[in-house]
């Protein structure tokens, strides 16, 4: 995939630019650009991972190719509580699926957006992992874990094949309720 599929894959679920969106679990940012593309300058993100060295490449590349954008880098990891302001959308992108137990993350996840923030899932569309991709979560898995999780008007933006584990989608989830405290 190059960054044309990233912005396909998030297109749908950005629908305008600005606010204030997070990249957990970012890497070394091929996910944050599109983001960065799509927000443009009046956006903000807050990109978080827990490999630093990642996010110092990132950064590099984030200022090379969208050195307008407003970007914060934060070495930790989202399975743990994180101080951020509240958001008006989150793009988890090939990380959910490194964790056997998702709700409690999703829920977490879900306390960070605004009413009505976005949550855009990206993810491998099978319920069978690997040794790299160890805990995937189908289109309809991720749909009943958004619900039990308080999300709502789940949708499949984008699925795009993959020559690994057959295809990837792209899903958005709205938090439509006030997070629980």
């Amino acid at each position: 995939m190059d960054h044309t599929d990233h912005v396909t894959l998030l297109r749908g679920g950005v629908l305008a630019p600005g606010g204030v969106w997070a990249d957990l679990g970012s890497g070394t940012g091929a996910f944050t650009r599109a983001l960065a593309e799509l927000l443009g300058p009046t956006g903000v993100i807050y990109s978080v991972d827990k490999d630093a060295s990642a996010l110092v490449a990132q950064e590099r590349e984030m200022r090379r190719s969208f050195p307008s954008t407003v970007a914060y880098y934060l070495a930790a990891d989202f399975t743990q509580p994180l101080s951020l302001p509240p958001l008006n959308g989150v793009v988890m992108a090939n990380s959910l699926h490194f964790h056997r137990a998702k709700e409690p993350i999703v829920q977490l996840v879900r306390s960070y957006l605004k009413p009505g923030g976005r949550l855009i899932l990206v993810e491998y569309d099978t319920d069978h992992g690997n040794h790299w991709v160890p805990y995937p979560l189908s289109f309809e898995t991720w749909h009943a874990l958004a619900r039990s999780c308080g999300l709502s008007n789940t949708q499949l933006l984008a699925p795009v094949p993959s020559r690994f584990l057959g295809r990837i989608y792209s899903a958005l989830s709205l938090n439509q309720e006030e997070p629980s405290a």
